[in-house]
């Protein structure tokens, strides 16, 4: 049977929703290249340092090694930070990273300096042996620290509910995010872009009930499920799926994982638009209480 054309820009045609960008919900690296870029001083450190006898061999290695290790904390205390900003409830980081790479990175480039000062200096007792290294490592220090900032020093909460709630909703969150880390992880293994892709865009659908449950602490109990079973068991899906289909490229494999994560799109998406839901009748039921106690009252609301 002939079926009728229709569409977007068809007579009586009706706007179709527009497709999801495979972007939607993705999020950048908080740790980009300004960071990585600290890694970068201490490879010419390095290779200056090999030929300046034992001493100042053992200090160039020795500072480049502290440089490397304040990049790396500078890097890792990027992304607790976008980790903390990016939720309503959050634990403030446990370790000051973002600070212990500032003053490993003026330490660093202190023992660099005491390193070229030992040619320079007229002696032990020669002060500027001593003071300039110790200058160059302040001034780093403070420039690093205004550069990238310090660590976040609070705790985030919502008003009008109990630290114990606020607590549960972290942990449980903190959990949910380990498994959705787990899960990128484990399907870039697979080696599918499209596949990559279609996890974020479950990831972002996730997220959006890990902020309304950090929004209403009320609503864990019925999110409970979904964010721990439920992912727990998306997560080793995802990992059998990788370990398999990086083998075999099974498509009826791969059909089947994709399958499964409409599902669970489907499902989370349909849960949290029932806590809106839910949220937006206690608000009806308020007001409505509201409004009786003050008819009873004699107010008039006019």
């Amino acid at each position: 049977m002939a079926q009728r054309f229709g569409g977007k820009y068809s007579p009586g045609g009706e706007d179709a929703p527009p497709p999801k960008s495979g972007y939607e919900g993705a999020r950048a690296d908080p740790a980009g290249a300004r960071s990585n870029v600290m890694f970068v001083p201490a490879i010419p450190l390095v290779f200056i340092s090999l030929g300046d006898g034992a001493i100042g061999l053992t200090l160039g290695l020795a500072a480049a090694g502290v440089l490397t290790l304040s990049a790396w904390l500078l890097r890792e205390g990027l992304r607790a930070e976008a980790a903390w900003a990016g939720r309503k409830v959050a634990r403030r980081p446990a370790f000051p990273r973002k600070m212990a790479a500032s003053l490993l990175a003026g330490i660093g480039v202190g023992m660099a300096a005491f390193k070229y000062g030992l040619g320079e200096a007229t002696g032990a007792s020669d002060p500027a042996l001593y003071l300039a290294p110790a200058l160059f490592g302040l001034v780093t220090t403070g420039l690093h620290a205004v550069a990238f900032g310090i660590d976040p020093m609070r705790d985030k909460g919502i008003g009008g509910v109990d630290r114990f709630q606020q607590d549960r909703v972290a942990r449980v969150v903190d959990e949910a995010e380990a498994a959705l880390s787990d899960m990128s992880a484990a399907i870039a293994r697979a080696g599918d872009r499209r596949l990559e892709t279609r996890v974020e865009q479950f990831q972002a659908t996730a997220r959006k009930m890990f902020r309304r449950v950090e929004e209403d602490p009320r609503d864990l109990t019925q999110a409970r499920k979904y964010m721990t079973v439920y992912l727990s068991g998306a997560r080793d899906a995802t990992v059998k799926f990788a370990e398999l289909y990086a083998r075999t490229r099974d498509a009826q494999a791969r059909a089947d994982y994709a399958a499964l994560l409409d599902d669970l799109e489907e499902n989370f998406a349909a849960r949290t638009q029932k806590m809106l839901l839910d949220d937006r009748s206690d608000l009806t039921v308020e007001i409505e209480v509201l409004r009786e106690r003050l008819h009873r009252e004699g107010v008039r609301l006019d």
